[in-house]
């Protein structure tokens, strides 16, 4: 599949899933704020209802009071008359005078109430049933009547209870106005009324903001959140109240409305996550597949040159033709030897970096001294570099240069860096290596400083990955199989050392190593 295709396919997908993250966010966000003002609402609503209860409960708390007092002052005068004069044998009236007045003296209701008795002996038998019909009306008027004065009656009581409200009530401070403990079981009730079922403080306050009562187990957890009600809102602007409450698990509560989305979303983010994941594999892998095919091209190129100088040599040595002399048999041994030779080296790398990612590479360490190991390279490589006009110089600066390494594999990794330094060098002038040994501390420092090609930035972080092999043009000349500065990467690491590179691009490059020192 094509690079162009994958990123297609993976830029489609990606936006579907974080669509479809961004829809279950915007849902859950309407129902916290859905959730929110119906809590609101909800408070609100029994805030109101608890100032109107408690409203309601000052006025009965006056009625029991006020009315019992006002009918203690409540007086009445009852009269008994005959209209005929004789009262066991006449029409018999009763008067009652009945009055409410105030502190003050001041009448605020009066009405009196008469009732007629007729006495059965005194009229005809032929005149019963019509005297029955008329008693009974007389009787309805008369309830009537008794209903309609003890109306005046009540109203004027309520009446004087209105005035001690309006003109005595005010004036008491809050505290003795409010009953806390009814206001907070006032609360409560409503609350659960309308649904909330969760803890919360509140307070009281004068208009001005001077607090009067707080609520036991006060806190200020959740005090963001803070609802308020007048209380007594009908009295002057001065003599009102104030009660805020305020809930501290609100966050809690509003969760807890949305709690099953949580899952959705973890699913979702998983599914993108993996989806991430998934792309970044199928990028790797054709990655590997491109420096897989690169290798192959790269191994088959390289064992074809001692292939095919072995080949040749062999075809001497069989051809008739060709004189065999000693110096000629000695010639093509050497060819044969050192390409068998060559042949076996590249064949011993590949199989080295296979060792090293099973794991299964043994280390044969020993104590060498890293300075004597410097100067041994620097004579080996300075027939190689004095052919391109340069010179190794040496820098022996290190004082406890003991290492515990194994030998041959901290040799190719001295060789391997020596070898990339004259592989890459710049054709147009002469190749210098530096190589340096100093101390810090308790490490030991090599660096192998050259100035040829150098290494673009954007290709250093990528230079110690396995068969990753650096551009190098048009050139033809620097061959390999990607497989030297992973070795060396891998070498260094296992020895729990530490190596670092710098490059200039068309300057040089300088590589670092640190190891542990054994100090005596």
């Amino acid at each position: 599949m094509k690079k162009s295709m994958i990123w297609t396919i993976a830029i489609v997908m990606g936006f579907a899933f974080l669509g479809l993250l961004y829809l279950q966010l915007s849902y859950i966000e309407e129902m916290a704020k859905m959730k929110k003002e119906q809590f609101d609402e909800s408070v609100n609503r029994s805030l109101y209802q608890a100032s109107r209860n408690l409203e309601v409960n000052e006025t009965l708390r006056y009625l029991e009071k006020d009315v019992n007092e006002t009918e203690r002052r409540a007086f009445r005068h009852d009269s008994l008359m005959s209209r005929s004069g004789k009262v066991n044998g006449g029409v018999v009236q009763h008067s009652h005078q009945y009055s409410v007045s105030g502190k003050d003296g001041t009448v605020y209701s009066s009405f009196q109430l008469k009732t007629i008795t007729t006495k059965p002996s005194t009229i005809p038998k032929a005149m019963i049933l019509k005297s029955d019909r008329n008693s009974i009306s007389e009787a309805s008027k008369s309830l009537q009547e008794i209903v309609r004065n003890r109306y005046v009656y009540q109203k004027a009581l309520l009446d004087e209870v209105v005035y001690n409200i309006l003109y005595t009530a005010s004036d008491r401070p809050l505290k003795e106005r409010i009953n806390f403990k009814l206001l907070d079981q006032d609360l409560r009730a409503e609350l659960l009324n309308n649904g909330i079922n969760i803890p919360y403080h509140f307070t009281v306050s004068t208009a001005d903001g001077r607090e009067v009562y707080r609520c036991p187990d006060y806190t200020d957890e959740g005090l963001a959140y803070t609802y308020s009600q007048v209380l007594f809102r009908n009295d002057p602007s001065s003599k009102m109240g104030v009660v805020k409450i305020h809930f501290p698990d609100i966050n809690s509560y509003i969760f807890s409305s949305i709690r099953f989305m949580i899952p959705s979303v973890v699913f979702t983010l998983v599914l993108l996550i993996t989806f991430v994941f998934t792309i970044v594999v199928i990028f790797r892998q054709k990655r590997y597949t491109e420096i897989k095919n690169d290798f192959i091209n790269n191994m088959t190129h390289e064992l074809k040159t001692p292939i095919a100088s072995i080949s040749l040599a062999a075809q001497m040595l069989n051809d008739e033709g060709v004189t065999k002399s000693a110096t000629m048999m000695k010639h093509l041994g050497g060819v044969i030897n050192d390409e068998s030779k060559r042949l076996r080296f590249l064949v011993e790398k590949v199989l080295q970096m296979s060792m090293f990612d099973r794991k299964k590479a043994v280390f044969k360490k020993k104590e060498i001294d890293l300075n004597e190991l410097v100067e041994n390279t620097a004579n080996s490589f300075s027939l190689r570099v004095e052919h391109t006009g340069g010179k190794i110089y040496t820098d022996i600066g290190a004082v406890d240069s003991t290492i515990y390494v194994d030998e041959m594999h901290f040799q190719n990794v001295v060789f391997n860096l020596m070898d990339n330094a004259v592989k890459y060098r710049n054709p147009d002038k002469p190749l210098d290596i530096y190589m340096k040994t100093w101390n810090d501390n308790d490490r030991l420092f090599l660096s192998i400083k050259d100035t040829g090609m150098g290494i673009r930035k954007d290709n250093l972080k990528k230079i110690f990955e396995k068969f990753y092999r650096v551009h190098t043009g048009n050139r033809h000349d620097a061959k390999g199989f990607g497989l030297g500065l992973a070795y060396v990467k891998k070498i260094v690491d296992l020895h729990k050392g530490e190596i670092h590179v710098e490059s200039d691009y068309g300057k040089g490059t300088t590589f670092t190593i640190s190891l542990p020192v054994i100090k005596s």
